[in-house]
């Protein structure tokens, strides 16, 4: 089958979140894990292709997305979309204006659009302003990101340093008049050089306007939400074929019942508040310690595991506070705090599938990064959301068929560790 919508996104989470937002639409979507090792074969209409590189160098994280971008073109794709995190994240280095105008370059595309607004999970941009929920992103919890501090909320200012370009807004004004305004806006702005533009967008309403207006550029870059109805005009305009809506892939059967393992390495303030309220149900719980980790190394998280009733649903987490984790990363270094807590999950994780686990809740996009790779996991399949951007994904590896739900930091509901392994249950 010809490829037709190539994606490439910047962490795994990202990448089921924008497998799920797609897989509305009822197209059949297929998510691969890293760059593929082999040339294009058996392809969907829609292919992910899942990178881990929102932290990597700049150049590391050109190369892989261009190389990314090379295996799409082979494949047939004549549209892409270049995803990234709804609440921006990224240093003045880059990488999404940096990844965004070297895919420019790649596809002689003059301009592109940038639009992280997730209505859904309270994500907005106006005036050129993201907000999480009613607070502006450098006034929210974001600006204690381990990795990524985000302070300050104007999208310009945080793209400007990271392009080459000039960069402008298409503001909400504008953006609510239709699509030929926003067409209007852009051609417009074309005519000046502007190459990298910001839009508005606070509902969904916005977002379709915005899609529709746009669903003909070679690239367009933002959050999962922009993405999800551009293969409803693919459809619309023929370059996607109309198919009966297909279900959601069923997860595969247990023999009795399920073993499962929380492993969450994100330290976001609502993984905080997820961690707080599992443990609260009385479930076997291990905190990692990077301090501890440094000296030891991740056998005795291991040897506690492998004695866990995995029925139980056991949780491994790292997940602490903004103050905790400066601490840690004062005495080991930023870099090595976080490889030490992603190493430490990543092997918990082959050990609890050694051990039989079948369901894996991992929360955290670098965590997440690090537990699939463990596993050896290069393609998945999606199934239900368990909230929005958050779907179970079925995989094969080792001839195992297992189950993975990869939360971003700040999404689902308190009670989402408990929720995801209901949402299964009932499939």
């Amino acid at each position: 089958m010809t490829t037709v919508m190539g994606c490439i996104t910047d962490d795994f989470t990202g990448a089921t979140d924008l497998a799920s937002q797609l897989a509305r639409s009822g197209v059949k979507v297929s998510l691969r894990i890293g760059l593929p090792a082999s040339r294009p074969a058996n392809t969907a209409p829609i292919e992910i292709i899942a990178l881990k590189i929102r932290n990597a160098p700049a150049n590391e994280a050109v190369s892989q997305a261009r190389s990314a971008l090379q295996w799409l073109r082979k494949a047939g794709a004549q549209r892409f979309f270049w995803k990234y995190c709804s609440t921006f994240d990224s240093t003045e280095d880059g990488n999404i204006g940096t990844v965004a105008e070297a895919l420019m370059d790649e596809l002689d595309a003059a301009q592109t659009i940038y639009c992280p607004a997730f209505p859904e999970n309270g994500r907005s941009v106006y005036m050129g302003n993201l907000f999480v929920g009613q607070q502006l992103l450098d006034e929210s919890p974001m600006r204690h990101h381990p990795l990524t501090p985000m302070r300050d909320s104007n999208l310009m200012r945080l793209l400007e340093p990271q392009v080459t370009r000039p960069v402008a807004l298409i503001d909400r004004t504008t953006v609510a008049r239709g699509p030929d305004a926003i067409r209007g806006a852009l051609e417009g702005l074309q005519t000046q050089g502007i190459a990298h533009v910001v839009l508005d967008a606070v509902t969904n309403t916005d977002l379709e306007l915005i899609a529709q207006a746009c669903c003909s550029m070679p690239l367009l870059t933002g959050g999962s939400a922009i993405a999800s109805p551009l293969p409803r005009f693919c459809l619309k305009c023929g370059l996607l074929s109309h198919e009966k809506s297909r279900k959601p892939t069923r997860p595969p059967a247990p023999a009795g019942k399920p073993k499962t393992v929380v492993l969450s390495g994100s330290c976001s303030a609502m993984t905080q508040k997820q961690v707080r309220a599992y443990r609260a149900r009385g479930v076997p719980c291990l905190q990692l310690d990077p301090l501890e980790l440094a000296e030891d190394g991740p056998v005795a998280a291991v040897g506690w595991l492998k004695l866990q009733d995995l029925t139980q649903a056991p949780l491994v987490y790292a997940t602490t506070d903004a103050e905790t984790v400066r601490d840690a990363q004062e005495e080991l270094g930023v870099t090595r705090a976080g490889d030490l807590v992603e190493h430490a999950l990543a092997a918990c994780a082959q050990a609890a599938l050694e051990v039989g686990a079948r369901r894996f809740i991992v929360a955290g996009g670098e965590t997440s990064g690090a537990v699939t790779r463990a596993l050896g996991v290069t393609r998945m399949e999606i199934g239900e959301e368990i909230a929005p951007g958050v779907p179970w994904t079925f995989a094969r590896t080792g001839g195992r068929a297992i189950a993975l739900a990869l939360k971003s930091g700040n999404f689902g509901a308190e009670s989402f560790f408990t929720d995801a392994q209901k949402k299964l249950d009932a499939a």
